[in-house]
């Protein structure tokens, strides 16, 4: 419509009726020419008034099935109001949309009133208005629309007359009628009256003038098929107060059948309750039959089809649903996710949300009935749901056996990759053999393994998995041309699919082979560059032929074996040539002493490599212990060289007697010469038992940590001096007095230091864990007479055990099992004896000739107190020659000292610092023949140097015990 006068009139026509009635949104539709082929008429909006934002106006088609408010207020030509629906409170306009306006208005609407537009015969559209007031208009509200109505429509009968707007068709209403023939009726149910129109009769094929206004004479008209179901909606509609609908079948007199559909709803009398029943009934033979083709096509679909309705119930079933399902006598009206075939818990939920959110879903199931799997395709309508079923057994078979062939590749190529990542970090030969057998048995479900290889020594050696310890100990005296030793030979593999087979190929053989428990082989030549470096047998403990693909697998993993295999055997072989050159630098042993019990651990890095870690235990004159321990700085073959040079060279100097703060300096010199860049660690430490004094010197090395007999643990504050290789001499020497029994802890920074702690918080847990343990506790002291010697050898052997039980619990607190260090370490533990008062006798001597005969008197009657007689003339001897020396040659003071230890000690100290030489004596010369004396009556002789001369001593193996039955004997 144009923008003209007429065009404002109406507007405000339109406005007017708006704001009387209170209604905040106002539209007026005129006809827009016939609809579709069922003769429906088109809406068209052709003005509103206060449309809100949102809200979206297009054409609408209005036939006899319509139910919105405009349809009706067509039909019946008066004033229709329709609430909003109660799902849809926020959006109660039921008028027409367009297709692209899906969302729901925001206004609290209640209802949707409409009139038509009628002037003279014709109905020219529909005034509509959206209330917002709760309940219907008034009937002052009624009337206002309708006078507002008549005045609308002669407003555009103007227009339409005026050539403004379109006339529309020719009696549209009538036009409707004869397309879709609507009849209407009202029941009188007290009474059983009926009361229809005219063409109510024509619908159901009886003239006008022959219905008697029974409610029989209807129901005789209802085919006798349909009349049960016609029947029951009835009653339920009464029963219920709720609307009446049903589609039936009937039998006109002129002998044809017609489908219909009847509506209506229950009017209530001045009792409150039902009195009448009034409605709609129409024809729909055209609708049923386009209904039943589609049902024909659905009966002889390939897929089962259900329809459901709102509630689940079964409303149709086609052919093949019934074969997978059931027979449709059993099936309709029953609710969907209740049938045996298709129940599971997940169904019901699926169905209902695809009604609710009008989305399409699916879902797999298993039917408990016969097994099968279905797949049900659910797809939601506006009546309910239509459901396809299909039988996917075979498929999902297919599925399943391609995702268990998929998830089979996908572990066989896991376990090759873990296969292939754990021999590239296989070092020896039994990590070859572990990683085969976690990785490759399970590989091919094989539960043997035995591998036989070249090993560090270049021996042959035999390992296994899954076998018994007695068979792998009689496999190398087995029946000779076996199949491994062939395929070793020749270098072909050969697979055994089962003892009879390996009887008939190898006589003999399968007897042998029974006594391993298996029953098929696999033999394998493990060869790099064309040479053999070993075999390999893969078994079963059942009968089995391998696929083409497992044996192509099995050859193609050998050669990586033996790839394997050569390096870690090549590894094994420096590894223990490393190892034989580790164990030469270090003591094998450690002594046994007297004064001193010793034990140690050593622990290479776990690399492998050589380490410059070293420990020592010196027996030195007196009875006097020196104990070393020091650490090349740096790994490898020149650094262990360094180690061994530095060892020798300490054992040289103490064997010199020399104090630590002179050995320091020359063992600077030596590893200075070797370049710049060597530089180690060291700690000399000289126990002398006889006043249980301790002379220690560091150089660059942790201090030692010292035990005493009460338990306390305490680190020795020594003085701290530069490495080996960067010191200027002189070095500093610390002087203690250690406790009887006191417990020295020697260590390297490998033992205390770790990539996952700092050297301080090493040392902390050192002090903690000797504090803990019960191995550090000394001894009981020995009392009463002096042992005998194979005595005091247990007791020192026992002591020896405990300690080494304390090494390996502070290796196992501070290194534990299994834990990556970048370094090597070395810890020596030591437990500490004073010499017994009595072990010991120590005389002054004048500086006089008289001197000799006092030694020998003093000597007499301490060895004849220690029951060592025998001893008497030599040490008699040795002493006179050694104190007279002092009288012509040196000076005093001159001390004459006698220790029974291990041996007997004889010892004559004085004040000079002049070195004894033993010469060779002419057979002319009158002297000079005293220390070949000296030498030739003693086990051992030197000199030692002391703060205020020097020391001259001998040693004398202590003679056998005599054997107690023996000394009884002479007693009696």
């Amino acid at each position: 419509m144009g923008e003209t006068s007429e065009n404002s009139t109406l507007s405000s026509a339109l406005r007017q009726t708006v704001t009387a009635v209170g209604a905040p949104i106002g539209m007026v539709y005129l006809f827009d020419g016939p609809g579709g082929p069922d003769g429906s008429l088109r809406l068209h909006p052709a003005l509103t008034s206060g449309n809100p934002e949102g809200l979206s106006l297009g054409r609408q088609e209005v036939d006899a099935l319509t139910e919105a408010a405009t349809a009706q207020a067509i039909r019946e030509r008066a004033v229709v109001w329709l609430p909003a629906s109660p799902d849809r409170t926020s959006t109660p306009y039921t008028g027409p949309r367009t297709g692209t306006d899906t969302g729901p208005y925001t206004a609290p609407y209640t209802g949707v009133a409409a009139v038509p537009l009628c002037h003279e015969e014709d109905t020219l559209g529909v005034l509509s208005v959206v209330t917002s007031r709760p309940g219907p208009p008034t009937d002052a509200e009624r009337g206002l629309l309708e006078v507002a109505a008549r005045w609308i429509a002669g407003l555009v009968a103007d227009l339409v007359d005026s050539g403004s707007a379109a006339r529309p068709a020719a009696s549209p209403l009538r036009a409707a009628r004869e397309a879709v023939r609507v009849g209407a009726w009202d029941w009188n149910i007290r009474t059983g009256d009926i009361l229809w129109d005219e063409e109510m009769a024509l619908v159901l094929g009886i003239p006008p003038d022959h219905f008697d206004g029974r409610i029989e004479t209807w129901r005789a008209l209802v085919h006798p098929e349909d009349l049960p179901a016609v029947v029951t909606q009835a009653e339920q509609s009464l029963r219920k107060g709720g609307e009446y609908g049903v589609r039936h079948r009937v039998l006109r007199p002129d002998g044809t059948v017609g489908w219909v559909e009847a509506r209506g709803r229950i009017v209530n009398g001045d009792d409150g309750r039902p009195a009448r029943m009034v409605g709609r009934l129409w024809e729909t033979s055209e609708t049923r039959a386009a209904m039943d083709s589609v049902g024909r096509a659905l009966q002889h679909m390939s897929d089962g089809f259900l329809a459901v309705d709102s509630d689940g119930r079964i409303m149709y079933v086609n052919g093949r649903a019934q074969q997978l399902v059931g027979p449709s006598d059993d099936l309709i009206g029953r609710v969907l996710w209740e049938l045996p075939a298709v129940a599971v818990p997940a169904l019901a939920s699926r169905c209902r949300s695809a009604m609710a959110d009008r989305v399409a879903t699916g879902i797999d199931v298993r039917s408990p009935t016969d097994g099968r799997s279905y797949h049900l395709r659910i797809i939601p309508v506006p009546d309910g749901l239509t459901v396809y079923l299909t039988d996917v057994t075979e498929q999902r078979e297919i599925q399943a056996r391609r995702a268990a062939e998929e998830r089979a590749a996908a572990e066989r190529t896991s376990r090759i990759g873990g296969l292939t990542r754990a021999l590239a970090e296989a070092l020896t030969v039994q990590d070859v053999i572990n990683a085969v057998a976690e990785r490759l048995l399970p590989l091919v479900g094989a539960t043997g393994l035995i591998v036989h290889a070249a090993g560090p020594g270049g021996d042959w050696t035999l390992q296994s998995v899954g076998y018994p310890r007695s068979y792998i100990d009689r496999l190398p005296d087995g029946p000779e041309n076996n199949p491994l030793d062939q395929a070793m030979r020749d270098g072909v593999p050969r697979f055994v699919d089962s003892p009879q087979e390996l009887e008939a190929r190898y006589p003999g053989l399968a007897a042998f082979a029974a006594l391993g428990g298996k029953h098929s082989w696999a033999f394998l030549p493990l060869m790099v560059s064309g040479r053999v470096v070993g075999g390999c047998v893969i078994s079963f403990d059942r009968p089995r032929r391998l696929a083409d693909d497992e044996r192509g697998l099995l050859i193609a993993l050998s050669g990586l074996i033996a790839q394997t295999l050569e390096r870690a055997r090549l590894y094994d072989a420096e590894h223990h040539r490393a190892q034989e050159l580790q164990r030469g630098l270090l003591p094998r042993a450690l002594p046994l002493l007297p004064t001193v019990t010793t034990a140690a651990r050593y622990l290479p890095a776990s690399e492998g490599m050589l380490g410059g870690d070293w420990y020592d235990v010196i027996p030195l004159s007196g009875d006097r212990v020196a104990l070393v321990i020091g650490d090349v700085m740096g790994h490898g073959l020149s650094e262990a060289a360094t180690m061994g040079r530095l060892r020798t060279a300490v054992h040289t100097l103490a064997g010199l007697e020399l104090p630590p703060d002179e050995l320091f300096s020359h063992l600077n010199d030596l590893v200075s010469d070797l370049g710049d860049d060597f530089y180690a660690t060291c700690l000399y430490a000289v126990y002398d038992p006889a006043t249980g004094s301790c002379a220690v010197s560091s150089a660059g090395h942790p201090p030692p940590v010292l035990v005493s007999p009460d338990g306390t643990v305490r680190l020795l504050d020594l003085a701290a001096d530069p490495p080996l290789g960067a010191a200027t001499p002189p070095f500093e020497t610390t002087e203690l007095v250690l406790p009887e029994g006191s417990l020295l802890v020697l260590y390297t920074d490998g033992f205390v230091e770790s990539a996952r702690r700092d050297i301080d918080t090493g040392i902390v847990q050192l002090t903690t864990a000797l504090t803990t343990t019960a191995d550090t506790a000394p001894p009981t002291p020995a009392t009463g007479p002096w042992p005998r010697p194979d005595e005091r050898e247990q007791e020192q052997t026992d002591e020896a055990g405990r300690l080494d039980r304390l090494c390996a619990s502070l290796t196992a607190a501070l290194l534990p099992e299994g834990e990556q260090t970048g370094d090597d370490a070395a810890v020596l533990v030591a437990r500490v004896r004073a010499l017994r008062p009595e072990d010991m006798s120590v005389w002054t001597l004048p500086e006089d000739p008289v001197a000799a005969g006092q030694a020998r008197s003093h000597i007499r009657r301490r060895l004849a107190e220690w029951q060592l007689d025998e001893l008497v003339t030599t040490t008699e001897l040795l002493a006179s020659e050694l104190v007279g020396n002092v009288v012509r040659h040196a000076r005093g003071p001159l001390r004459l000292r006698l220790v029974r230890s291990r041996s007997l000690i004889c010892e004559v100290s004085d004040g000079s610092l002049t070195t004894p030489r033993m010469r060779r004596a002419r057979d002319t010369d009158e002297g000079g023949r005293g220390l070949q004396l000296v030498a030739a009556l003693s086990q051992r002789w030197g000199v030692r140097y002391t703060l205020d001369g020097k020391c001259i001593w001998t040693e004398q193996p202590l003679p056998d015990p005599v054997p107690a039955h023996t000394t009884g004997a002479a007693q009696t």
